[in-house]
């Protein structure tokens, strides 16, 4: 069993591990593992850049992956403490969103601003304890090559958004939207698709 392994397994080293991590109830790990325990784990792509006010929530047992020529702006929150984040090649991260694992993120995305991605939900179902004591789940979000996200946009657990899609300006995506779809609303709905025998973007009927 490997060294990772045992901490794992170990809820007493996992507790001890976590506190070495980052301090008691927060999020944000601890300034040395920013520094200099990061930089030597995670995959961070040529030419790609993280602004200097961006929020970095980065721990070493869950992967973090920003690809090639890809930019993470100011005001932006990532966290992995749940689950890895994947950010492919030329992507563009805008200003203020917040990304929580588990995210796959592909090429030639663009994200506007106050994006919200959270593979995590909280349990709630035992009313004996706080919700903040009953753990959470996890359900991995896709976002697939060349799609553009519009500002304010809220993407729920478990949705995969299918290649080259347009999602309108404060949408509520709760469930999967197809490659090659424009989509608006609460929850979002697809208005058109991409129909490759006219060539066309077709509306969608209802």
């Amino acid at each position: 069993m490997s060294f990772a392994e045992r901490i794992k397994s170990s809820p007493r080293l996992k507790k001890l591990a976590s506190r070495a991590l980052m301090p008691r109830n927060q999020a944000r790990p601890r300034a040395w593992v920013r520094w200099f325990l990061n930089p030597l784990i995670h995959h961070n792509g040529k030419h790609s850049l993280i602004r200097r006010r961006t929020r970095m929530d980065i721990l070493p047992f869950n992967k973090f992956h920003l690809g090639d020529n890809s930019t993470i702006e100011d005001f932006t929150t990532i966290n992995n403490g749940v689950g890895d984040i994947y950010i492919g090649d030329r992507t563009r991260i805008g200003l203020g969103c917040t990304l929580i694992g588990p995210v796959r993120i592909g090429n030639d995305i663009r994200l506007a601003q106050n994006i919200v991605m959270s593979g995590l939900n909280h349990n709630y179902e035992d009313i004996a304890l706080p919700i903040s004591d009953q753990g959470v789940t996890t359900s991995p979000i896709t976002i697939e090559d060349e799609t553009w996200l519009g500002a304010n946009c809220v993407v729920l657990p478990g949705v995969t958004i299918g290649k080259h899609c347009v999602i309108a300006a404060g949408s509520i995506v709760t469930k999967d939207i197809p490659p090659y779809s424009v989509a608006a609303g609460n929850p979002a709905r697809v208005l058109k698709q991409y129909n490759p025998e006219t060539k066309f973007w077709e509306r969608k009927a209802g």
